[in-house]
């Protein structure tokens, strides 16, 4: 498995648009390019990241390559950002985290 994790800087007054847009465009690349999905998460310095998670390195690089840039929800998130970083690129190792669904 392999997790990315990206950082966003939004406009102020843009966070709704932001997160609905984010998880519309999640659902596309889950279905359109078999991502396991991903996490969105607000810093206390209010930068939003999200860790998004693929069954391979492989898998991600091939959809950066190939993903939606001028989908409506992508063009909302980047009518709605200062800023957009990838922050890390990461195997993973262990996973100890629990499924939201099964709390």
């Amino acid at each position: 498995m392999y997790a990315v994790l990206y950082r966003w800087r939004l406009k102020p007054g843009h966070e709704s648009s932001f997160e609905t847009a984010w998880a519309d465009r999640t659902e596309e690349i889950k279905k359109e390019h078999g991502a396991l999905g991903s996490r969105l998460h607000k810093a206390d310095d209010g930068s939003f990241i999200a860790y998004a998670q693929w069954p391979s390195r492989e898998a991600w690089e091939e959809a950066s390559s190939t993903a939606g840039a001028n989908s409506p929800s992508s063009l909302t998130m980047k009518e709605a950002t200062e800023s957009f970083e990838i922050v890390a690129r990461m195997d993973v190792i262990k996973d100890l985290l629990v499924e939201a669904s099964k709390i």
